[in-house]
């Protein structure tokens, strides 16, 4: 295959629909997910039908052995991964930092940076010709999110950092790597928060008066992965409806 992709927590959001984009533009995608077989297939199931090649991979991506055991089994079904998408992460109920739990804060940095290092990693060491990086941040890199997620948005600083500083490791290797910022967007990850409505409560605030989808995020992952995109790289993308 000329274009074979792992999404890293694809069973749902942006992943699942970053995972069903990518398959309808000829690329053979990896499902990554932790826990839920049943999401992962039915995104699976839903790429198959629609003429698509994909396979679901259960792993840990903070997990250096599970990493390399999808990768492996990513190359022996389609070939050598020639893009990556690290999607994968976590929050917790909204907080303020003085009320959280240092076990809390090392379980999101290891959710959402050490995932990114460890499939970044991989996809690096792999011989033959590699394409493009892009990891799905958030705009509360740049917001901070106090209140409610100062731990989430310092992983995703993390995340952007380790994005720029790799976009300059790896450009005369011809591999371009990017990032995307998504803002308030319509996805389940605000109800691990504890809010499930939160974006409905935000959308009027925003400048362009209302929530993003998962949909319009996924767009700009395919976009930057693209050749369409060959001349860009250490860069991101905010999809925060102005904010």
């Amino acid at each position: 295959m000329d274009k074979v992709v792992i999404v890293t927590g694809a069973g749902r959001g942006i992943g699942a629909q970053t995972a069903k984009l990518l398959a309808s533009k000829g690329y053979a995608v990896c499902v990554n997910y932790i826990n839920n077989h049943q999401r992962a297939n039915q995104v699976v199931e839903q790429i198959l039908e629609s003429g698509g090649q994909a396979f679901a991979f259960q792993a840990d991506v903070c997990e250096e052995k599970q990493v390399a055991a999808m990768f492996e089994a990513t190359q022996q079904r389609y070939g050598m991964v020639t893009h990556l998408v690290n999607n994968a992460g976590i929050l917790f109920t909204q907080s303020k930092l003085c009320d959280i739990e240092l076990e809390r804060f090392q379980k999101v940095m290891n959710a959402n940076v050490t995932s990114c290092f460890l499939c970044c990693k991989a996809f690096i060491h792999q011989d033959g010709d590699k394409k493009a990086i892009v990891n799905v941040s958030s705009a509360a890199s740049r917001l901070g999110a106090p209140f409610e997620y100062i731990d989430y948005a310092a992983s995703k600083g993390a995340m952007d950092s380790l994005t720029k500083g790799l976009s300059l490791e790896l450009a005369g290797e011809g591999i371009r790597v990017n990032g995307v910022r998504p803002g308030c967007i319509y996805t389940e990850m605000h109800a691990d928060g504890g809010e499930p409505d939160r974006v409905d409560r935000l959308a009027s605030s925003l400048p362009l008066k209302r929530g993003g989808t998962a949909e319009e995020v996924a767009e700009s992952i395919a976009w930057l992965l693209s050749d369409e995109a060959s001349y860009v790289t250490g860069t991101f993308i905010e999809l925060a409806g102005g904010r």
